[in-house]
């Protein structure tokens, strides 16, 4: 049995639509989930308690919830309060909330890796609580949040793959109507996860890149900003 590439050839535009779509989705899904996060992680650190149990009920919620019942859960259960959205819509918007609930840990565990003295020092010299966040703990945080978050970017881009149940048209949903219109499983589902190989490895490149420069920007330019800030406010304060 020998492997016909012309299936992966006269259906290229399909599997370009599909890669295309999964893509869009996950950027979409990946940044919102993000800025979703940031509030969600603060809330955890809160030392207000119900702020912490409720950013702790949204994140293990999520979390320790399979994907695809929280999926089914949500699609199948707007049409019951006659809410109909596309799905690609609420695709996306299953995909946003379950990568907040890891985000928000990941963004969590970054604060708590800037040592704390940093902050206490910010403030000694003059600076808000969130001037010292925004100028001292901000960009040291850069570097623990990269790998994580780029761990997470590809995680998105294989659990794409589950909104083919529900119709979406990204790269597994076109894998299945190429397969369906050949009865080539094999070639297409090797050219399927070649597919998803080939962005998540781009991805990851991406990311070691920037987790470089990032790493360099801290140790130079941006450490520089940062110790002129300190001097020129205590300088103000001695005043």
């Amino acid at each position: 049995m020998g492997f016909d590439v012309s299936i992966i050839t006269d259906n290229w535009p399909l599997f370009v639509q599909g890669v295309v779509t999964t893509l869009l989705i996950t950027a979409i899904a990946l940044p919102l989930g993000f800025l979703i996060a940031i509030p969600v992680a603060f809330m955890k650190l809160s030392r207000f308690a119900i702020l912490r149990a409720v950013a702790a009920f949204y994140i293990e919620l999520f979390r320790n919830a399979p994907f695809l019942i929280v999926l089914y859960v949500i699609f199948y259960a707007l049409p019951t309060l006659q809410v109909r959205l596309p799905p690609l819509v609420v695709g996306t918007g299953v995909l946003c909330l379950y990568a907040t609930s890891y985000l928000a840990e990941i963004i969590r565990g970054a604060y708590l890796a800037v040592p704390r003295g940093q902050l206490e020092a910010a403030r000694a010299v003059g600076m808000s609580h969130f001037q010292g966040i925004r100028e001292i703990v901000a960009p040291q945080m850069v570097g623990f949040l990269i790998p994580p978050s780029t761990n997470m970017g590809i995680i998105l881009i294989k659990e794409t793959s589950v909104l083919a149940l529900i119709s979406v048209g990204e790269l597994t949903y076109q894998g299945m109507v190429v397969q369906a219109a050949t009865f080539a499983p094999f070639e297409v589902f090797v050219a399927v996860g070649g597919l998803y190989w080939l962005v998540c490895s781009v991805l990851s490149f991406a990311a070691a890149t920037a987790e470089r420069r990032s790493a360099h920007a801290i140790d130079g330019p941006r450490r520089q900003s940062v110790a002129d800030s300190f001097l020129s406010l205590d300088a103000r304060w001695r005043k």
